[in-house]
């Protein structure tokens, strides 16, 4: 179940959150109405509350409703839309790859995995699908935190890559990857699956040419990517105070203007 709980003095804050998001979309709420939107939305923890509101701000067209802050709320718990989740499914199906998978990417995988044995990978993906959407509307709807967990495949190698990828990504903790790298130990593997596990435990094993030229290609599209996102982001704060400049001067005209007629 959720672990978040909000004590009441947080709840309080919020519900002035909520009051204040209204009024900025020009729609006056009763202090009790965000009260009780506050108390449902308790169950979760409150940056997430709060950036949900934020977007409201910017994306809602009308009046804010409990919907617009939960669809967002809920969009930031961590779990893959269903193409996505699809994918992991189907990487997962081949029993020599080692994935990283939710609970209920799972329990959905059980519904389509008879039918995909059979060949039929469009019936399949459509079983999937359903079940997926059936399955996170429920844990969403119960307020469940999204939890991943490794599926160990027969590659060594793989093994290992996929784990450190999940520990980068924050998907599972540094000391869960860490034991699964000790476990896998007991195996042998590859110098340069023990020079990736060195990544994780900090054991220097000095990795082949082929794989340091591979790293090297990671960290050359992290850093495009990096500059990609340092680019738009500066674009991005440059259209904002454009258009709050814009938003601005058009209020001081209708100001003026407003203030000419009572002259009259």
């Amino acid at each position: 179940m959720n672990t978040f709980e909000m004590n009441d003095q947080q709840v309080a804050g919020l519900a002035a959150a909520i009051c204040a998001t209204a009024e900025a979309m020009g729609q006056e709420m009763n202090p009790g109405t965000a009260a009780m939107m506050a108390e449902d939305l308790c169950a979760y923890s409150v940056p997430v509350v709060k950036a949900a509101l934020k977007a409201c701000r910017f994306e809602v067209k009308g009046k804010l409703a409990m919907a617009d802050i939960l669809q967002r709320v809920q969009a930031a718990d961590g779990r893959p839309g269903k193409d996505e989740a699809w994918s992991i499914a189907l990487c997962g199906h081949d029993e020599s790859e080692t994935v990283v998978l939710t609970a209920e990417i799972q329990q959905a995988m059980t519904a389509a995995d008879s039918i995909l044995r059979l060949g039929d990978k469009v019936g399949a993906r459509m079983a999937f699908m359903s079940a997926y959407e059936r399955l996170v509307a429920q844990a969403r709807a119960e307020a469940t935190p999204v939890s991943w967990s490794v599926s160990l495949g027969h590659n060594p190698v793989r093994r290992v890559t996929a784990i450190e990828s999940a520990v980068r990504m924050q998907l599972i903790s540094q000391q869960t990857g860490t034991q699964y790298l000790s476990d896998l130990r007991i195996a042998p593997i590859t110098e340069d699956g023990q020079a990736i596990a060195g990544l994780l435990t900090g054991s220097a094993v000095q990795p082949s040419a082929k794989l340091r030229a591979r790293w090297q290609e990671v960290r050359d599209d992290l850093q495009a990517l990096r500059r990609r996102k340092q680019i738009q982001s500066r674009w991005d704060a440059r259209s904002e105070r454009r258009r709050v400049a814009s938003r601005k001067a058009h209020q001081l005209k209708l100001i003026d203007q407003m203030t000419r007629k009572e002259r009259l």
